[in-house]
């Protein structure tokens, strides 16, 4: 059986931003793309607006998705946090781990958060800063009209990201963890991303990958095949 690779989209984003994987076979799983209230199909819901919140209706969306089966979780930046913290309230209530976590383009989930104050700015200005606060520009973000549906979701997830850690960001979890990170990145800093070896008791790897913050839109297929390495080599 395939393990099922569900994937946690960055700040604003929704599931599309990894559905072209779902394009392409791979030995070791298959992609299965999570979706969050406030984007694309379901823009009518309210996004989430704590990390608590956001990690109790996440725990839902992958049981729900990952069924009996195994599963590993992927994130990426503000999707990392929110896969960590995930995992976090899944073995505080006991329920199924994912037998791997990777985390990319993210800080370990304790380390201060930059940009403090950002999802308070106006519309326009929040449009204006993201390319430079996430490393990617959103043709959504110059159309005054899409920008009303993606900036509620973007505004959410910008104030949770920027929100205090939580005591339980810093206990370890028992689920192997695999840091991948932009060999060009100019957001997260390669010390930020090894510190992410103090967020386990069981194996880390620091895996550096060509690209800049968004690394895994701009040569996804590199990532692809990175991560079914991995995955083959752990199971």
């Amino acid at each position: 059986m395939k393990l099922s690779l569900l994937c946690l989209p960055f700040a604003g984003a929704g599931a599309s931003a990894f559905r072209p994987w779902r394009d392409h076979e791979a030995e070791s799983f298959e992609i299965v793309p999570v979706q969050l209230p406030g984007r694309e199909e379901l823009f009518i819901e309210d996004p989430y607006t704590s990390l608590a919140e956001a990690a109790t209706g996440t725990a839902e969306r992958i049981l729900k998705a990952s069924g009996d089966g195994p599963y590993a979780l992927l994130g990426h930046s503000f999707g990392a946090l929110l896969a960590h913290e995930t995992t976090q309230l899944l073995r505080s209530k006991g329920l199924p781990l994912p037998h791997r976590l990777i985390v990319s383009g993210a800080a370990a989930p304790w380390l201060p958060r930059p940009h403090i104050g950002v999802h308070t700015l106006s519309d326009a200005q929040l449009a204006a800063r993201t390319s430079k606060l996430v490393g990617y520009d959103h043709e959504a973000l110059h159309d005054p009209e899409l920008r009303e549906l993606v900036i509620p979701a973007l505004r959410a997830d910008m104030g949770i990201n920027e929100a205090p850690p939580t005591a339980e960001s810093a206990r370890p979890l028992p689920v192997p963890i695999s840091a991948l990170r932009g060999v060009d990145d100019e957001l997260v800093t390669r010390d930020e991303s090894a510190q992410w070896a103090e967020a386990t008791t069981a194996s880390f790897e620091l895996i550096d990958v060509p690209g800049e913050h968004m690394h895994f839109s701009d040569n996804w297929p590199k990532l692809w095949s990175t991560i079914d390495e991995l995955i083959l080599r752990a199971r």
